[in-house]
């Protein structure tokens, strides 16, 4: 397929159907973690400690690999370059499943007593607002790869909270355009009722129907649901024309629901989105995903990238967000050293710095010389630019538009780069 890059304009195309990129807020019912008091500020100790706070186990278990080589090919590459501070970075892994059950806040206290000075994760958005407030409370900065709800960009997170995946923001907006560009005009969103889920649903919904667009049926499913045929059937009684999934791997039940009901992807033009943007060849018969269209925040992934997360983790099928799972780990590490400290305040304090404004450099060891040198830097990472706006979030980003074929599995229509 031909692979184009674009820039999204901040307007309304009427001829095209494209759509504004507005901003709206985000909300969640998801519980706070309530361990902020718990732990002390992290002091430092000159070596930078970077915990990994991603899934080896739930319905996001698919993004865990690719985000575990991404760290583990950062911290690779820093200590091959000297390290930092003059020290090896050390690293700890740990699981944070995807909320069902939580397990997230008793790992997060593993990566604490491990003296973490940086935590990278969690990969859902959910899960990290359930453990915030205790990463955040301990003083150790948390940074996720793949974080994309909006309830982030307002959180009062004691300027302690990065990502390196942008808010939904720009996801929605690509989304609702992709419809309208589609020609749909009745859509129904069915989406994991927690604050990834429901505010992207927001978002494609507010757009799009901005836009003159409407959504027939926007129906939300607990996370913890295991069947989803009430669901399927309030999406079928809307007669849609466009179906958008918000899932994550629960799509492996979803799916065989829809097309029971005369509703699957052969029926009516399907969407996902970056939570269940997975390859499905061994999971579903042939065709059952011919012509699903997707979208998921980052920059094309580069082969010489791809074969190199391959050398970390030889058995890896999913690449997606291993390219922000390394950003951030890069990103801190020459944020320690711009602060001279490993301690999380310091990390922080400076994040903001090396990503944006100062001397362009796209690998650690450059970087770091750079630092040394007392010159200001300006990190562009294998996802992109990055630059971090005042909430600790990429100011502009690149959403990816795939299509999967007969064999389950997806492959890139083109690249939209917009501001958030």
């Amino acid at each position: 397929m031909n692979r184009t890059q674009k820039t999204m304009r901040l307007a309304a195309l009427a001829a095209a159907g494209a759509l504004v990129l507005a901003a709206c807020g985000g909300s969640s019912d998801d519980t706070k973690s309530d361990g902020a008091a718990t732990a002390a500020p992290a002091k430092g100790d000159g070596v930078l400690s970077v915990g990994q706070l991603l899934p080896q186990t739930g319905d996001l278990a698919f993004l865990g690999p690719p985000e575990f080589a991404g760290v583990d090919l950062a911290v690779k590459d820093i200590n091959d370059a000297g390290g930092v501070l003059g020290k090896d970075v050390v690293t700890t892994k740990a699981d944070s499943g995807d909320g069902t059950p939580n397990i997230a806040p008793a790992e997060t206290d593993k990566l604490l007593s491990a003296k973490s000075d940086v935590i990278v994760g969690a990969a859902s958005s959910g899960v990290s607002l359930s453990v915030i407030d205790k990463i955040t409370g301990a003083g150790v900065v948390q940074i996720s790869p793949a974080n994309t709800s909006t309830a982030f960009d307002d959180y009062d997170d004691k300027g302690l909270y990065f990502r390196t995946a942008p808010s939904d923001v720009l996801q929605g907006a690509v989304m609702a355009n992709l419809l309208s560009q589609d020609q749909k005009t009745n859509v129904a969103i069915l989406a994991r009722q927690d604050a990834y889920g429901q505010a992207l649903a927001d978002q494609v919904e507010k757009v799009y129907t901005d836009a003159g667009g409407t959504v027939a049926a926007k129906v939300l499913y607990a996370t913890d649901a295991s069947t989803f045929g009430s669901e399927v059937q309030k999406v079928a009684a809307a007669k849609p024309d466009a179906i958008v999934l918000i899932a994550f791997n629960e799509t492996t039940k979803i799916i065989p629901e829809l097309v029971k009901v005369g509703y699957g992807p052969k029926d009516v033009q399907t969407y996902f989105v970056d939570g269940n943007t997975a390859d499905y060849s061994k999971i579903f018969p042939k065709g059952t995903l011919e012509g699903v269209k997707a979208t998921y925040p980052g920059a094309e992934l580069k082969s010489d990238f791809r074969a190199r997360l391959l050398t970390v983790d030889p058995k890896l099928t999913d690449f997606t967000y291993g390219p922000e799972s390394y950003d951030a780990t890069v990103l801190t590490a020459l944020a320690a050293i711009a602060a001279k400290s490993d301690t999380g305040e310091a990390i922080a304090s400076k994040l903001i710095e090396v990503s944006k404004g100062g001397t362009k450099c796209t690998d650690f060891a450059a970087c770091a010389k750079l630092l040394d040198d007392g010159t200001d830097i300006d990190y562009d990472g294998v996802s992109g630019p990055i630059e971090f706006n005042d909430t600790g979030s990429p100011s502009a980003a690149t959403i990816g538009i795939f299509q999967y074929g007969a064999d389950n599995t997806y492959k890139n229509l083109e690249y939209i780069t917009g501001k958030v």
